[in-house]
């Protein structure tokens, strides 16, 4: 896997790190586990606006990268629209690779 940003969402799904799926999501979020929501880019609307409005709730930072596909593939699984990092350092460091990747001034609030 040559893209460093799935290298490390593979990286902290090997740690135990990653919940995936909307309702393992969800209850990360509620429970204060998650400290970053990954949004597919394909994601649904519904899926983006639910989980865009948990974050903010939440105060739990919340971006979109990737495909569901490739999100999935990552961690060894089936198509994911949304996955939880739920270990701080590698959500930081998920986070400096996306943000170091932005392309043509594209700005998220990460």
């Amino acid at each position: 896997m040559r893209d460093r940003r799935y290298a490390t969402i593979s990286l902290a799904m090997k740690a135990g790190a990653v919940v995936s799926g909307e309702t393992a999501v969800q209850e990360a979020v509620r429970s204060s586990k998650a400290c970053l929501i990954v949004l597919a880019e394909d994601a649904s609307d519904n899926t983006k606006k639910k989980f865009y409005n948990k974050s903010k709730y939440y105060c739990v930072p919340c971006i979109e990268f990737g495909e569901k596909e490739m999100l999935g593939h990552c961690i060894g699984k089936d198509q994911r629209s949304v996955l939880a990092v739920t270990n701080e350092s590698l959500a930081k460091a998920l986070k400096e690779e996306i943000r170091r990747n932005l392309v043509d001034g594209e700005n998220q609030d990460i």
